[in-house]
Protein backbone atom coordinates (compact mmCIF):
# COMPACT_ATOMS: atom_id res chain seq x y z
CA UNK A 1 0.00 0.00 0.00
CA UNK A 2 1.52 3.40 -0.92
CA UNK A 3 2.28 6.05 1.51
CA UNK A 4 -0.59 8.36 2.48
CA UNK A 5 1.42 11.11 0.10
CA UNK A 6 2.34 8.86 -2.55
CA UNK A 7 -1.71 7.84 -2.90
CA UNK A 8 -2.94 11.48 -2.72
CA UNK A 9 -0.57 12.08 -5.69
CA UNK A 10 -1.90 9.00 -7.10
CA UNK A 11 -5.43 10.23 -7.24
CA UNK A 12 -4.65 14.18 -8.53
CA UNK A 13 -2.44 12.41 -11.34
CA UNK A 14 -5.57 10.33 -12.33
CA UNK A 15 -7.74 13.48 -11.79
CA UNK A 16 -6.02 15.74 -14.05
CA UNK A 17 -5.72 12.99 -16.84
CA UNK A 18 -9.06 13.08 -16.82
CA UNK A 19 -10.30 16.74 -16.92
CA UNK A 20 -7.77 17.04 -19.50
CA UNK A 21 -9.32 14.13 -21.70
CA UNK A 22 -12.81 15.37 -21.41
CA UNK A 23 -14.02 18.41 -24.21
CA UNK A 24 -15.21 20.70 -21.86
CA UNK A 25 -15.39 20.80 -17.67
CA UNK A 26 -16.86 23.99 -16.76
CA UNK A 27 -19.35 24.48 -14.58
CA UNK A 28 -23.00 24.74 -17.06
CA UNK A 29 -22.04 23.10 -19.93
CA UNK A 30 -23.25 19.77 -21.55
CA UNK A 31 -20.41 18.78 -24.23
CA UNK A 32 -21.42 15.44 -25.46
CA UNK A 33 -23.18 12.26 -24.95
CA UNK A 34 -24.09 12.29 -21.27
CA UNK A 35 -23.07 15.29 -20.12
CA UNK A 36 -19.29 16.53 -19.04
CA UNK A 37 -18.39 12.94 -17.91
CA UNK A 38 -20.34 11.08 -19.73
CA UNK A 39 -22.16 9.35 -17.18
CA UNK A 40 -25.56 11.28 -17.01
CA UNK A 41 -24.08 13.91 -14.33
CA UNK A 42 -24.69 17.92 -14.59
CA UNK A 43 -22.71 20.41 -12.88
CA UNK A 44 -25.57 22.06 -11.82
CA UNK A 45 -27.04 24.12 -8.73
CA UNK A 46 -29.74 26.36 -7.76
CA UNK A 47 -32.43 24.15 -9.72
CA UNK A 48 -36.34 24.34 -9.18
CA UNK A 49 -37.45 21.85 -6.65
CA UNK A 50 -41.17 21.67 -7.94
CA UNK A 51 -43.04 23.03 -11.38
CA UNK A 52 -46.08 25.31 -11.04
CA UNK A 53 -49.58 24.83 -12.39
CA UNK A 54 -48.64 25.91 -15.72
CA UNK A 55 -45.45 23.68 -15.62
CA UNK A 56 -41.65 24.80 -16.27
CA UNK A 57 -40.99 28.30 -18.20
CA UNK A 58 -40.26 27.21 -21.71
CA UNK A 59 -37.42 30.39 -22.98
CA UNK A 60 -37.51 29.61 -26.68
CA UNK A 61 -38.60 26.80 -29.15
CA UNK A 62 -38.30 26.23 -32.54
CA UNK A 63 -38.92 23.54 -35.49
CA UNK A 64 -36.67 20.88 -36.21
CA UNK A 65 -36.27 17.90 -38.12
CA UNK A 66 -35.59 14.50 -37.68
CA UNK A 67 -33.15 12.30 -35.49
CA UNK A 68 -32.33 11.16 -32.51
CA UNK A 69 -29.19 12.74 -32.01
CA UNK A 70 -29.20 14.88 -28.40
CA UNK A 71 -28.25 18.54 -28.54
CA UNK A 72 -25.07 19.90 -26.53
CA UNK A 73 -23.34 23.13 -25.39
CA UNK A 74 -20.37 24.58 -24.44
CA UNK A 75 -19.68 28.42 -23.45
CA UNK A 76 -23.53 29.17 -24.19
CA UNK A 77 -23.38 27.86 -27.55
CA UNK A 78 -25.53 24.90 -28.84
CA UNK A 79 -25.43 22.39 -31.35
CA UNK A 80 -28.15 20.58 -33.30
CA UNK A 81 -28.18 17.60 -35.28
CA UNK A 82 -31.20 17.14 -37.27
CA UNK A 83 -32.43 16.00 -41.15
CA UNK A 84 -34.36 18.05 -43.09
CA UNK A 85 -35.61 16.63 -45.98
CA UNK A 86 -32.63 14.54 -47.97
CA UNK A 87 -30.16 16.66 -45.76
CA UNK A 88 -28.56 16.08 -42.48
CA UNK A 89 -27.83 19.62 -41.16
CA UNK A 90 -25.20 20.95 -38.29
CA UNK A 91 -26.58 23.65 -36.46
CA UNK A 92 -24.90 26.22 -34.00
CA UNK A 93 -26.83 28.27 -32.11
CA UNK A 94 -26.90 30.78 -29.08
CA UNK A 95 -28.04 28.93 -26.00
CA UNK A 96 -30.15 31.73 -24.50
CA UNK A 97 -31.88 32.79 -27.33
CA UNK A 98 -32.15 29.64 -29.94
CA UNK A 99 -30.62 32.07 -32.67
CA UNK A 100 -28.63 30.32 -35.17
CA UNK A 101 -25.19 31.26 -35.89
CA UNK A 102 -24.15 28.68 -38.74
CA UNK A 103 -25.44 25.76 -40.89
CA UNK A 104 -23.61 23.13 -42.43
CA UNK A 105 -25.42 20.65 -44.08
CA UNK A 106 -24.86 17.66 -46.70
CA UNK A 107 -26.86 14.71 -48.58
CA UNK A 108 -28.21 11.56 -46.84
CA UNK A 109 -29.29 8.58 -48.60
CA UNK A 110 -30.45 7.06 -45.46
CA UNK A 111 -33.56 5.05 -45.26
CA UNK A 112 -34.58 3.37 -42.27
CA UNK A 113 -35.64 -0.58 -42.95
CA UNK A 114 -38.57 -0.39 -40.36
CA UNK A 115 -40.28 3.08 -40.66
CA UNK A 116 -38.96 4.40 -38.10
CA UNK A 117 -37.50 8.16 -37.67
CA UNK A 118 -34.97 8.38 -41.07
CA UNK A 119 -32.56 11.44 -38.85
CA UNK A 120 -29.21 11.18 -37.11
CA UNK A 121 -29.41 9.01 -33.77
CA UNK A 122 -25.78 9.71 -32.61
CA UNK A 123 -24.92 12.70 -30.11
CA UNK A 124 -22.49 15.37 -31.71
CA UNK A 125 -19.19 16.20 -29.57
CA UNK A 126 -17.50 19.47 -28.99
CA UNK A 127 -14.43 19.19 -28.40
CA UNK A 128 -10.89 20.90 -29.13
CA UNK A 129 -12.28 23.26 -30.88
CA UNK A 130 -14.12 21.39 -33.09
CA UNK A 131 -17.79 19.58 -34.05
CA UNK A 132 -17.92 16.24 -34.64
CA UNK A 133 -20.70 14.45 -36.06
CA UNK A 134 -21.85 10.58 -37.21
CA UNK A 135 -25.05 10.75 -39.48
CA UNK A 136 -27.08 7.84 -39.78
CA UNK A 137 -25.22 6.35 -42.75
CA UNK A 138 -22.17 6.67 -41.59
CA UNK A 139 -20.97 10.02 -42.76
CA UNK A 140 -18.37 11.27 -39.54
CA UNK A 141 -17.69 15.00 -39.86
CA UNK A 142 -15.57 17.49 -37.93
CA UNK A 143 -16.30 21.25 -38.11
CA UNK A 144 -14.73 24.37 -36.80
CA UNK A 145 -17.10 24.93 -33.46
CA UNK A 146 -17.22 28.98 -33.82
CA UNK A 147 -17.59 29.19 -37.83
CA UNK A 148 -19.08 26.02 -39.39
CA UNK A 149 -16.53 25.55 -41.87
CA UNK A 150 -15.45 21.92 -42.92
CA UNK A 151 -12.35 20.12 -41.89
CA UNK A 152 -13.11 16.86 -42.93
CA UNK A 153 -15.57 14.12 -43.91
CA UNK A 154 -15.62 10.95 -44.60
CA UNK A 155 -17.99 8.37 -44.32
CA UNK A 156 -16.87 5.20 -42.14
CA UNK A 157 -19.54 2.46 -42.97
CA UNK A 158 -18.37 2.85 -46.91
CA UNK A 159 -14.83 3.05 -45.90
CA UNK A 160 -14.76 -0.18 -43.37
CA UNK A 161 -17.53 -1.91 -45.19
CA UNK A 162 -19.88 -1.75 -42.23
CA UNK A 163 -23.42 -3.81 -42.58
CA UNK A 164 -26.53 -1.76 -42.44
CA UNK A 165 -27.95 -2.33 -38.93
CA UNK A 166 -31.32 -2.29 -37.55
CA UNK A 167 -31.50 1.46 -37.07
CA UNK A 168 -28.93 3.23 -38.56
CA UNK A 169 -25.44 4.49 -37.26
CA UNK A 170 -25.66 5.44 -33.20
CA UNK A 171 -22.45 5.97 -31.88
CA UNK A 172 -21.82 8.82 -30.60
CA UNK A 173 -17.70 9.93 -30.78
CA UNK A 174 -15.72 10.16 -27.79
CA UNK A 175 -12.67 12.16 -27.17
CA UNK A 176 -9.60 10.35 -25.46
CA UNK A 177 -6.11 10.78 -25.78
CA UNK A 178 -6.42 13.63 -28.06
CA UNK A 179 -8.44 10.99 -30.56
CA UNK A 180 -12.04 10.55 -31.71
CA UNK A 181 -13.18 7.02 -31.15
CA UNK A 182 -15.64 5.17 -32.92
CA UNK A 183 -17.19 1.71 -32.41
CA UNK A 184 -17.31 1.56 -35.94
CA UNK A 185 -17.97 -2.43 -36.86
CA UNK A 186 -16.60 -2.57 -39.87
CA UNK A 187 -16.89 -6.03 -41.92
CA UNK A 188 -12.62 -5.36 -42.82
CA UNK A 189 -10.02 -6.99 -40.55
CA UNK A 190 -9.46 -5.39 -37.23
CA UNK A 191 -12.07 -2.67 -37.80
CA UNK A 192 -14.06 -3.06 -34.50
CA UNK A 193 -12.79 0.13 -32.59
CA UNK A 194 -10.91 3.04 -34.36
CA UNK A 195 -9.52 6.48 -33.43
CA UNK A 196 -9.12 8.98 -35.80
CA UNK A 197 -6.90 12.13 -35.95
CA UNK A 198 -9.17 15.33 -35.32
CA UNK A 199 -7.30 17.35 -37.72
CA UNK A 200 -7.21 15.10 -40.75
CA UNK A 201 -9.34 12.18 -39.79
CA UNK A 202 -7.04 9.43 -41.11
CA UNK A 203 -6.88 6.58 -39.12
CA UNK A 204 -4.64 6.42 -35.98
CA UNK A 205 -5.39 2.88 -34.90
CA UNK A 206 -8.11 0.35 -35.37
CA UNK A 207 -9.03 -2.23 -32.86
CA UNK A 208 -10.92 -5.62 -32.32
CA UNK A 209 -13.40 -7.30 -34.84
CA UNK A 210 -16.40 -6.40 -32.41
CA UNK A 211 -19.78 -5.57 -34.76
CA UNK A 212 -21.42 -1.76 -33.77
CA UNK A 213 -24.07 -1.48 -31.14
CA UNK A 214 -26.13 1.06 -30.56
CA UNK A 215 -24.11 1.92 -27.42
CA UNK A 216 -22.03 4.67 -26.75
CA UNK A 217 -18.62 4.61 -25.03
CA UNK A 218 -17.23 6.19 -22.48
CA UNK A 219 -13.63 7.49 -20.92
CA UNK A 220 -12.30 6.35 -17.65
CA UNK A 221 -9.39 5.90 -15.05
CA UNK A 222 -9.18 2.06 -14.26
CA UNK A 223 -6.72 0.56 -11.79
CA UNK A 224 -4.67 3.89 -12.65
CA UNK A 225 -4.84 3.55 -16.06
CA UNK A 226 -7.05 5.38 -19.19
CA UNK A 227 -9.16 3.16 -20.31
CA UNK A 228 -12.17 3.82 -23.37
CA UNK A 229 -14.91 1.52 -22.16
CA UNK A 230 -17.25 0.00 -24.85
CA UNK A 231 -20.44 -1.76 -25.08
CA UNK A 232 -19.96 -2.96 -28.50
CA UNK A 233 -22.40 -5.69 -30.11
CA UNK A 234 -20.72 -8.40 -28.81
CA UNK A 235 -19.66 -7.07 -25.37
CA UNK A 236 -17.81 -5.30 -22.78
CA UNK A 237 -14.30 -4.08 -24.29
CA UNK A 238 -11.59 -2.02 -22.53
CA UNK A 239 -9.14 -0.31 -25.00
CA UNK A 240 -6.19 1.87 -23.76
CA UNK A 241 -6.93 4.95 -25.97
CA UNK A 242 -3.61 5.79 -27.04
CA UNK A 243 -2.94 2.50 -28.72
CA UNK A 244 -6.25 0.47 -29.38
CA UNK A 245 -4.13 -2.77 -26.99
CA UNK A 246 -7.09 -4.46 -25.53
CA UNK A 247 -7.24 -4.56 -21.46
CA UNK A 248 -10.40 -6.54 -21.36
CA UNK A 249 -12.87 -8.27 -22.59
CA UNK A 250 -16.46 -9.87 -21.82
CA UNK A 251 -18.97 -11.87 -23.87
CA UNK A 252 -22.45 -9.63 -23.06
CA UNK A 253 -25.17 -9.77 -25.08
CA UNK A 254 -28.65 -11.89 -26.24
CA UNK A 255 -28.33 -15.24 -27.79
CA UNK A 256 -30.95 -14.23 -30.17
CA UNK A 257 -29.95 -11.94 -33.36
CA UNK A 258 -33.08 -9.65 -33.22
CA UNK A 259 -31.90 -7.26 -30.42
CA UNK A 260 -29.33 -4.71 -29.37
CA UNK A 261 -26.72 -3.53 -26.92
CA UNK A 262 -27.36 0.58 -26.27
CA UNK A 263 -26.97 1.78 -22.81
CA UNK A 264 -23.59 3.23 -22.24
CA UNK A 265 -20.96 1.05 -19.74
CA UNK A 266 -21.56 3.16 -16.26
CA UNK A 267 -17.66 2.77 -14.11
CA UNK A 268 -16.90 3.88 -11.01
CA UNK A 269 -13.59 3.24 -9.76
CA UNK A 270 -12.17 -0.20 -10.83
CA UNK A 271 -16.02 -1.32 -11.01
CA UNK A 272 -17.91 -1.35 -14.25
CA UNK A 273 -21.91 -1.90 -14.64
CA UNK A 274 -23.22 -2.75 -17.89
CA UNK A 275 -26.95 -3.57 -18.92
CA UNK A 276 -28.95 -4.98 -21.85
CA UNK A 277 -32.32 -6.22 -22.62
CA UNK A 278 -33.32 -9.08 -24.33
CA UNK A 279 -33.14 -11.96 -21.68
CA UNK A 280 -29.38 -10.64 -20.85
CA UNK A 281 -29.51 -8.25 -18.15
CA UNK A 282 -27.55 -6.36 -16.25
CA UNK A 283 -23.49 -7.00 -14.63
CA UNK A 284 -21.37 -5.64 -12.68
CA UNK A 285 -17.55 -6.13 -12.39
CA UNK A 286 -14.31 -5.12 -10.90
CA UNK A 287 -11.03 -4.75 -13.12
CA UNK A 288 -8.33 -5.95 -11.36
CA UNK A 289 -4.22 -4.76 -11.67
CA UNK A 290 -3.59 -6.91 -14.34
CA UNK A 291 -6.82 -6.03 -16.25
CA UNK A 292 -8.60 -9.63 -14.78
CA UNK A 293 -12.30 -9.05 -14.73
CA UNK A 294 -14.25 -10.42 -11.74
CA UNK A 295 -18.28 -10.84 -11.59
CA UNK A 296 -19.71 -9.27 -8.63
CA UNK A 297 -23.24 -9.79 -9.50
CA UNK A 298 -25.13 -10.56 -12.84
CA UNK A 299 -29.33 -10.96 -13.66
CA UNK A 300 -32.14 -10.32 -15.68
CA UNK A 301 -34.27 -9.99 -12.92
CA UNK A 302 -32.10 -6.80 -11.43
CA UNK A 303 -32.16 -3.90 -13.86
CA UNK A 304 -32.17 -4.89 -17.95
CA UNK A 305 -31.94 -1.77 -20.07
CA UNK A 306 -33.37 -1.33 -23.33
CA UNK A 307 -31.31 1.57 -24.36
CA UNK A 308 -31.67 3.96 -21.31
CA UNK A 309 -28.33 4.20 -19.54
CA UNK A 310 -28.42 4.32 -16.00
CA UNK A 311 -27.00 6.48 -13.04
CA UNK A 312 -25.81 6.04 -10.04
CA UNK A 313 -26.24 8.99 -6.49
CA UNK A 314 -24.44 7.55 -3.47
CA UNK A 315 -24.45 3.61 -3.06
CA UNK A 316 -27.17 3.15 -5.83
CA UNK A 317 -27.89 2.73 -9.56
CA UNK A 318 -31.06 4.33 -10.83
CA UNK A 319 -32.30 2.85 -14.25
CA UNK A 320 -35.51 2.02 -16.55
CA UNK A 321 -35.74 -1.91 -16.70
CA UNK A 322 -37.45 -4.05 -19.19
CA UNK A 323 -38.18 -3.69 -22.88
CA UNK A 324 -39.46 -0.22 -23.85
CA UNK A 325 -42.72 -1.88 -25.70
CA UNK A 326 -43.72 -3.53 -22.83
CA UNK A 327 -43.91 -0.70 -20.61
CA UNK A 328 -40.60 -0.53 -18.55
CA UNK A 329 -40.15 0.41 -14.63
CA UNK A 330 -37.83 2.38 -13.06
CA UNK A 331 -35.53 0.86 -10.24
CA UNK A 332 -33.78 1.53 -7.44
CA UNK A 333 -30.58 -0.89 -7.19
CA UNK A 334 -27.97 -1.19 -4.74
CA UNK A 335 -24.32 -0.98 -6.53
CA UNK A 336 -22.78 -3.34 -4.32
CA UNK A 337 -24.90 -6.21 -3.94
CA UNK A 338 -27.95 -6.05 -7.05
CA UNK A 339 -30.51 -5.39 -4.47
CA UNK A 340 -33.64 -4.14 -5.85
CA UNK A 341 -34.67 -1.27 -3.13
CA UNK A 342 -37.57 0.07 -4.83
CA UNK A 343 -39.76 -0.48 -8.03
CA UNK A 344 -41.75 1.78 -9.95
CA UNK A 345 -44.18 0.11 -12.25
CA UNK A 346 -44.81 0.98 -15.79
CA UNK A 347 -42.51 4.07 -15.58
CA UNK A 348 -41.69 3.93 -19.03
CA UNK A 349 -38.58 4.10 -20.92
CA UNK A 350 -36.79 7.37 -20.10
CA UNK A 351 -33.01 9.53 -19.91
CA UNK A 352 -32.10 10.46 -16.82
CA UNK A 353 -29.90 12.81 -15.50
CA UNK A 354 -28.33 13.78 -11.79
CA UNK A 355 -28.34 17.27 -10.97
CA UNK A 356 -28.63 19.40 -7.73
CA UNK A 357 -29.82 16.72 -5.62
CA UNK A 358 -32.12 15.36 -7.82
CA UNK A 359 -32.77 12.60 -10.81
CA UNK A 360 -34.46 14.45 -13.78
CA UNK A 361 -36.41 12.26 -16.19
CA UNK A 362 -36.99 13.20 -19.81
CA UNK A 363 -39.81 10.43 -20.34
CA UNK A 364 -40.03 8.85 -23.97
CA UNK A 365 -43.53 10.34 -23.63
CA UNK A 366 -42.82 13.77 -23.94
CA UNK A 367 -42.68 14.42 -20.17
CA UNK A 368 -40.04 15.92 -17.74
CA UNK A 369 -39.84 14.33 -14.26
CA UNK A 370 -38.33 15.37 -11.16
CA UNK A 371 -37.88 12.77 -8.03
CA UNK A 372 -35.78 12.17 -5.14
CA UNK A 373 -32.86 9.82 -5.65
CA UNK A 374 -33.43 7.82 -2.28
CA UNK A 375 -33.42 4.08 -2.03
CA UNK A 376 -36.50 4.42 0.50
CA UNK A 377 -39.16 4.66 -2.26
CA UNK A 378 -39.94 6.64 -5.10
CA UNK A 379 -40.69 10.10 -4.47
CA UNK A 380 -41.67 12.39 -7.48
CA UNK A 381 -41.38 16.38 -7.05
CA UNK A 382 -42.80 17.65 -10.02
CA UNK A 383 -43.91 16.64 -13.56
CA UNK A 384 -44.87 18.51 -16.67
CA UNK A 385 -45.25 17.52 -20.13
CA UNK A 386 -42.62 19.58 -22.63
CA UNK A 387 -42.92 17.69 -25.78
CA UNK A 388 -44.50 15.01 -27.65
CA UNK A 389 -43.97 11.34 -28.20
CA UNK A 390 -41.62 9.44 -28.93
CA UNK A 391 -39.02 11.43 -27.20
CA UNK A 392 -35.59 9.34 -27.66
CA UNK A 393 -33.28 12.13 -27.82
CA UNK A 394 -30.92 12.62 -24.53
CA UNK A 395 -31.61 16.20 -23.42
CA UNK A 396 -29.19 18.64 -22.56
CA UNK A 397 -28.96 20.45 -18.96
CA UNK A 398 -26.56 23.68 -19.32
CA UNK A 399 -26.24 26.86 -17.10
CA UNK A 400 -29.82 26.23 -15.51
CA UNK A 401 -31.54 25.29 -19.05
CA UNK A 402 -33.00 22.07 -20.00
CA UNK A 403 -32.87 21.75 -23.94
CA UNK A 404 -34.82 18.32 -25.16
CA UNK A 405 -36.80 17.72 -28.40
CA UNK A 406 -38.97 15.61 -30.50
CA UNK A 407 -38.94 15.01 -33.83
CA UNK A 408 -40.82 18.11 -34.88
CA UNK A 409 -39.51 20.69 -32.29
CA UNK A 410 -36.42 21.70 -29.60
CA UNK A 411 -37.30 23.81 -26.55
CA UNK A 412 -35.37 25.58 -24.16
CA UNK A 413 -36.51 25.27 -20.44
CA UNK A 414 -35.75 27.35 -17.43
CA UNK A 415 -35.03 25.29 -14.32
CA UNK A 416 -32.93 28.02 -12.31
CA UNK A 417 -34.60 28.65 -9.40
CA UNK A 418 -33.62 32.55 -9.05
CA UNK A 419 -34.51 33.34 -12.94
Amino acid sequence: MPSSDRWIRFLMGCWTWLTTQSPVLEAGDWPQWLGPQRNGVANETGLVTSFPEKGPSIVWKREVGAGFAGVVVAEGTGILFHRVGDEEIVESFEARTGKVHWKFAYRTRYVDDFGFDEGPRATPLIADGKVFTLGADGELTALEWTTGKKLWQRNINADYQVRKGYFGTACSPLWADGKVLINVGGRRPNSGVVAFDPLKGKELWKSTDHEASYSSPTLAVIAGRPCAVFLTRAGLLGLDPATGKVRFEKPWRARIQASVNAATPLVHGEEIFVSASYNTGGLLVRVAADDALTEIWSGDDILSNHYNTSVRVGEFLFGVDGRQEAGASLRCVEWKTGKIRWSKDRFGCAALIVADGAIWAQSEMGQLIRFEPTAEGYRETARATLVDKPCRAMPALADGLWFVRDSKKLIAVDLNLKR
